[in-house]
């Protein structure tokens, strides 16, 4: 079992700052606030939010409202994904000025001391020049649908070239690209994230695959720990749990 105390809060959250900031494509924005990042890369963009805020202290009504401000002149709603373990005042201020809850997600951890490699038949590291394949795949299975937008695609290309980060192909027998994920490895931590499998390939095992092949790369690059975040009780969780990950904290994510 693995303690979930504030200093794996602050290197797990660290971790997800240090990969917003490089999930940042050309025309993005940045501002470093209360210890951890805003994103901007689009006003309805999954990938603008706030992360890590709050894990090193006490956060001031005006770091708060610098952050707003970074986000409402950009014309995005403020959005905040907030770790349990922050400044227990957060919460509280945050309340006051009329954010609400909209999301949940789980964060899972594995420690890899002793973990073995496992062959992954389906899967491969995805190659320079395959960021549109890598994108559309991903997209498909994230969005469900066949065609995707330009806004849509460019999600997948800003993960796809974010520097240090490792994309992975799911193959189905047929030879179509069926699913795709991300790896990345900070300070000995593993992050796997942008988990995404195609509705017809689903239930097929595909995803545990997926899992497995990035935590190869995670053992053979010497990480001690990896982790992940999924939606609570899904069957991503399901997966992870079964590949050996445990619930460490739930964030919630506050828009107002």
């Amino acid at each position: 079992m693995v303690f979930a105390d504030a200093l794996l809060a602050q290197r797990i959250e660290a971790a997800e700052a240090a990969n917003a900031r490089g999930c940042s494509p050309r025309g993005a924005s940045v501002l470093e606030v209360a210890g951890g990042c805003a994103i901007f890369t689009g006003a309805d963009s999954p990938l603008t939010h706030a992360v890590g805020i709050g894990l090193n202290g006490t956060v001031s009504e005006a770091e708060i409202g610098a952050l707003e401000t970074f986000f409402r002149s950009r014309g995005a709603k403020a959005t905040i994904d907030l770790c349990p373990l922050a400044d227990p005042g957060l919460l509280q201020a945050l309340g006051h000025r009329g954010y609400r809850p909209t999301e949940f997600n789980n964060v899972l951890v594995r420690r890899l001391a002793r973990s073995e490699i496992v062959l992954t038949p389906r899967v491969r590291r995805a190659v320079a020049g395959e960021d549109d394949l890598w994108s559309y795949t991903v997209g498909r299975g994230f969005f469900d649908q066949i065609e995707l937008t330009t806004e849509e695609m460019d999600v997948g290309r800003a993960i796809f070239a974010m520097p240090g980060a490792m994309c992975y192909l799911g193959v189905a027998e047929t030879g179509a690209s069926a699913g795709g994920a991300a790896l990345a490895i900070r300070d000995g931590l593993a992050t796997l994230f942008a988990d995404s499998t195609v509705a017809q390939f689903r239930c097929h095992g595909l995803h545990r695959e997926l899992i497995a092949a990035r935590l190869n790369e995670a053992v053979a690059q010497g990480c001690d720990m990896a982790t992940a975040s999924t939606l609570p009780g899904g069957v991503s969780q399901r997966n992870y749990e079964r590949a050996g990950f445990e619930v460490v904290y739930t964030k919630v994510t506050l828009v107002a």
